[in-house]
């Protein structure tokens, strides 16, 4: 009792965080925030795009190289600068508050809160197989609107899913009011759970469930071609990362918490370099796992699981196929068990993370001024809620793959811009503390830009992801007259 009075009487200006994550909660919360739903979905499209099984598995190959390319670079970073904020201070620090600024706006706007009403959306169709009144329509007495955009039509309105979707986000955003160690706690166990059951998976999927027909029509001679998609390659295959690269992003989001990580400097690079390495591992043995129960072709209208194949599994549920073709129809009800518990486990890590960037940049005078604030359990509640608020709006949009296009080209090009300014602080600043040193500087975190850039050029020429990227593109350009109007009505104080 004594404690809480003295800790509720502390100035919410003067509160410091608590650091309460330990390694194993930090690689957790990386390898957590990883996991969503995406790796039991984005499959099939990606073997539409494809149509070769040799480059369904080339497409998680390359987004694992470029994610953990990514992670090694970051461990510097985060090694240097283990504040609150994580990658919001690496681009302040190196490229300048304006570049800050247009990261953390764009991260509030899209990358963060999109990514998490995308995988609250995507909870909410999963519990629809429990439950099936969980349905995508949408409530007739609820204000509906269509709105054509670029980037496809997007029905506005609120829906049975949409509501489960919205629910999840405000329980878990209570729970990490409550404080870090309550969200730590939920994120450790639901991430244990989830790798688990994708393992699990991945085992039947390798052994019980491996069916000689699939193998042979997926790697038997002819049919393993990697010259099969030559004829459109590079750009359509760019373009089938999109999907592969949502469902590894957000392995960043450990550096956002870093206050709260035990001996961050040790622990945060190597929680990158361990979390990101096993989710990799992980996705990239799942579609081994896929590619030996189904095969990658079949027909949208094929009698049976194993007849739709990869590519047309019903609403792309590729995981829920290859468990019932393994269990039969009990199939589909566990793996939607194992995956609402995947994407509330991602939610509630990215819920945690996201905040801590507004709480810097308020502490910049670059965001509200409440959401600089920690509340009596030490966690920043005014950047909390207006995450949860933004996130909910989002939601009602409903459309989880325009908002997975918009993320994932927004999120290349900071990847991009975060790790020159690695080499820009190595010239400017050669004798500061680097605890840890880049692996393969300069050349992996050369070829890390160069494969995120590249990446990024091609979402803005493809077809299929052009409309998408140019939106993102317009967000973050749209930051720049807001930064300069924020600065003028709140100029910001030295830190």
């Amino acid at each position: 009792m004594t404690t809480q009075t003295a800790t509720a009487d502390i100035p919410k200006s003067s509160r410091e965080f608590v650091k309460a994550m330990t390694l194993t909660d930090a690689t957790m919360l990386v390898a957590g925030s990883m996991i969503g739903s995406g790796i039991f979905i984005v499959s099939a499209d990606i073997s539409r795009t494809v149509g070769s099984p040799f480059w369904l598995l080339m497409a998680w190959l390359v987004t694992g190289v470029i994610t953990i390319l990514g992670a090694l670079a970051y461990g510097e970073l985060a090694a240097m600068y283990p504040r609150a904020g994580g990658q919001y201070v690496f681009l302040r620090e190196s490229m300048g508050p304006l570049m800050g600024f247009l990261y953390g706006w764009t991260l509030f706007v899209v990358i963060q809160t999109g990514t998490i009403a995308a995988v609250a959306v995507a909870f909410g169709r999963f519990l629809g197989v429990l439950w099936p009144d969980i349905t995508p329509d949408r409530f007739g007495w609820f204000p509906q609107f269509d709105v054509n955009t670029p980037g496809g039509a997007i029905q506005l309105g609120l829906s049975p899913q949409r509501l489960i979707a919205l629910v999840s986000i405000w329980i878990l955003t209570w729970v990490n009011l409550r404080g870090v160690k309550e969200g730590k706690m939920v994120q450790t166990t639901l991430t244990v759970v989830k790798t688990g059951a994708l393992a699990a998976l991945i085992l039947l999927g390798l052994t019980i469930g491996r069916n000689a027909e699939a193998v042979a029509a997926n790697f038997g001679a002819g049919n393993f071609n990697p010259v099969a998609f030559a004829s459109v390659f590079p750009i359509a295959f760019g373009a089938a990362l999109v999907g592969s690269l949502f469902s590894a992003d957000a392995w960043n989001n450990v550096t956002f918490a870093a206050a709260e990580v035990h001996e961050p400097r040790r622990n945060l690079p190597r929680a990158l370099i361990y979390g990101t390495g096993l989710v990799i591992l992980l996705y990239i043995l799942a579609n081994v796992a896929y590619l030996n129960v189904l095969p990658l072709q079949g027909t949208a209208d094929g009698p049976t699981v194993f007849g739709r194949g990869i590519a047309h599994a019903t609403q792309d549920r590729v995981g829920s196929a290859v468990a019932e073709s393994i269990f039969g129809p009990v199939g589909a009800t566990i793996m939607a068990i194992a995956i609402l518990i995947s994407t509330f486990g991602c939610n509630n890590g990215l819920i945690l993370a996201g905040a801590r960037v507004y709480y810097a940049m308020a502490r910049d005078k670059l965001f509200f001024a409440r959401a600089g604030d920690l509340n009596r359990n030490s966690v920043p509640a005014a950047a909390l809620i207006a995450q949860s608020i933004w996130v909910s709006i989002l939601c009602l949009t409903g459309t989880y793959g325009q908002l997975l296009d918009y993320v994932i080209f927004a999120a290349l090009i900071f990847y991009a811009l975060t790790t020159v300014g690695l080499f820009r602080l190595r010239r400017l600043q050669p004798d500061a503390e680097r605890p840890y040193r880049a692996l393969g500087y300069p050349i992996l975190p050369a070829l890390y830009i160069f494969l995120a850039t590249a990446i990024a050029v091609i979402l803005l020429i493809a077809e299929k992801t052009r409309a998408q990227a140019l939106s993102g593109l317009v967000i973050v350009l749209l930051g720049v007259p807001v930064y300069f109007l924020w600065r003028q009505a709140k100029p910001a104080s030295p830190r």
